[in-house]
């Protein structure tokens, strides 16, 4: 019993060392390398181009969208259904614009979580 305890101690022991050293060494070693990798840096030039990409094909997209709904809801005639439908337009439209307009945050929120 009192082996097995032994035992059980020191190998607790031992991982608890091999734990510390892991996780403080490579934060003692950080000032050392203040370059940014490679690899960081491709994803944030490819995030601001997405970015950039999907503001510029957005916000005529959505444009037309509203269009299109206010079109629909302005020539429907009384008809129930199709003023339902186009509400449902410039809702989701503008929805997605207003979704696409916090990319931003969003991409900026993701490059802080991959240490940019």
């Amino acid at each position: 019993m009192r082996k097995q305890k032994i035992k059980f101690l020191s190998l607790y022991f031992i991982l608890l060392f091999i734990l510390f050293f892991t996780i403080s060494i490579p934060t003692s070693f950080a000032g050392l390398f203040d370059s940014t990798p490679e690899l960081i840096t491709v994803l944030n030039s490819a995030f601001e181009k997405i970015e950039e990409w999907l503001l510029k094909l957005a916000t005529p997209a959505a444009a037309v969208a509203v269009g299109v709904g206010v079109f629909m809801k302005k020539f429907s005639f009384g008809d129930e259904e199709r003023i339902k439908i186009a509400k449902k337009l410039i809702r989701g439209s503008l929805f997605s614009y207003g979704f696409i307009l916090a990319i931003n945050l969003i991409l900026s929120a993701i490059k802080s979580l991959i240490g940019a």
